[in-house]
């Protein structure tokens, strides 16, 4: 069945309604009609099915069937990622959804290409949101990540923020490899962390300055390995090697 989107402002299981792009797509591109069943999500656990109950040119109206629950990911992750060239962010943001981050936060570092100003910014935000939800759809998950609108390390660490383990990726000689961070945490405190930072950085790494920077606010360096990664191989490297430790 085809997955659609339902904010949490307007997830009111007795009364559900499509409107907008959610409304067009099923109407228009999909042309479900009453009496076909559909899947819908509120991107913070619930799921229900329901049947198209009529539908008229702004609005389709459904009529639950069968509501759900699903429960969070044991590990929170964070993926800080520095803004990269090109259309790379919104891939970026896609494999983040399928891998399981719970928060993306689009970093404007020293070395981005890209420069944003306000208006700008707020208009990439939004097109990376709706990134992550067409990936929630098509994935499956009925958790959405909250992409957070562009910001420099400065400002991303200014926020009051709580993880039980701060990573960024480093091309430092002194970087070590996440297996023995994990280890050593889960010997220091008898379990494996439920929230984790990680930092990624842009085409040349992150400054020498932001890197001393994400240190003194906790985060450890790690190596990705002998061979130097593109940025998007890099993020989507790190998520996957945090899902296949953590989230299971």
């Amino acid at each position: 069945m085809h997955r659609f989107y339902l904010a949490p402002e307007h997830w009111q299981s007795d009364t559900l309604t499509l409107t907008g792009t959610e409304a067009h797509h099923c109407r228009n591109v999909l042309r479900l009609e009453p009496g076909d069943k559909v899947v819908l999500f509120d991107g913070r656990g619930h799921e229900l099915t329901a049947e198209i109950a009529s539908a008229d040119v702004s609005e389709i109206r459904l009529r639950k069937l069968h509501e759900a629950q699903t429960p969070p990911l044991r590990c929170q992750i964070t993926l800080g990622q520095a803004i990269p060239k090109g259309k790379n962010m919104d891939l970026i943001v896609q494999k983040a959804v399928e891998i399981g981050a719970a928060e993306i936060a689009p970093i404007v570092s020293d070395r981005t290409v890209v420069r944003l100003d306000e208006e700008s910014a707020a208009a990439k935000q939004a097109k990376w949101q709706t990134v992550a939800v067409e990936a929630a759809k098509q994935c499956g998950q009925n958790w959405l990540p909250r992409v957070h609108g562009p910001q420099s390390m400065a400002q991303f660490f200014q926020q009051p923020r709580r993880f039980d383990l701060q990573l960024i990726g480093s091309l430092q000689s002194d970087a070590v490899h996440l297996k023995k961070i994990l280890a050593e945490y889960s010997a220091e405190h008898g379990d494996r962390p439920t929230s984790v930072l990680m930092l990624v950085g842009p085409e040349g790494d992150f400054t020498p300055a932001e890197l001393s920077l994400a240190r003194s606010h906790g985060c450890r360096p790690i190596t990705l390995g002998p061979i130097v990664l593109r940025v998007e191989t890099a993020s989507i490297y790190c998520l996957s090697v945090l899902s296949y430790e953590l989230l299971v």
